[in-house]
């Protein structure tokens, strides 16, 4: 059967025409694509990581701490801003200060941040007291949950212990954790504060390698 050439003038709209719906359509799938993703990226709760370190140097009129960290991460962090959602461990959270309150220069402290990179953001911090303190970094060679001890294969070739109590604060994948509340495979590299007391070392916090 051949068409007419009104008939086939009039297909050819209606195809440009169909085309041209599929296009909108398209674009509109894209709009909305990308304000749900900007959306749940402006939802987002942050997770709460850990470190350790000593307090140096506190700059309230720019709103920043800066930190001598124990793992040679980079030690700046800047104040945390209100209204941002976070995930954190109330069990953590109970026993630190605002960094906007504290003002203990040289504390040795364990600080509670979100975000990477050369400025990280800091949520709150925990003074861990005066020592006498030990740091270790290694591989985890063996986590028993029953018997509450952590051994870890130093960067020296040899093997600590290290006991864990319900304060202990390990830093983990989905945040900061106490309350024997985590777990780390075998071969997972962190670093280790602990306090030691007649030849026991009790770990502090608990944080991977970054």
């Amino acid at each position: 059967m051949v068409l007419d050439r009104p008939c086939r003038t009039i297909c050819n709209m209606g195809q440009k025409e169909s085309i041209f719906n599929m296009r909108r359509l398209s674009s509109a799938v894209i709009i909305a694509t990308c304000l749900f993703v900007a959306a749940a990226i402006a939802n987002a709760q942050q997770m709460i990581h850990a470190v350790s370190g000593t307090v140096t140097t506190i700059h309230p009129k720019i709103q920043m701490t800066d930190i001598q960290t124990d793992d040679n991460s980079s030690g700046s962090f800047e104040w945390n801003k209100a209204g941002v959602s976070m995930t954190f461990d109330k069990s953590v959270s109970a026993d630190t200060i605002a960094p906007d309150k504290f003002t203990s220069l040289q504390s040795h402290v364990i600080v509670y941040y979100y975000g990477a990179g050369d400025v990280r953001t800091v949520v709150a911090l925990h003074d861990v007291g005066v020592g006498p303190f030990v740091q270790s970094t290694g591989r985890v060679v063996k986590y028993d949950r029953r018997a509450h001890q952590l051994t870890l294969q130093n960067s020296k070739g040899g093997e600590e212990i290290f006991a864990i109590d319900p304060k202990t604060v390990a830093d983990t994948e989905t945040g900061v954790a106490t309350n024997f509340k985590f777990d780390y495979n075998k071969g997972v590299q962190v670093h280790v504060l602990a306090t030691q007391s007649n030849g026991a070392q009790t770990a502090l916090l608990i944080a991977p390698i970054i």
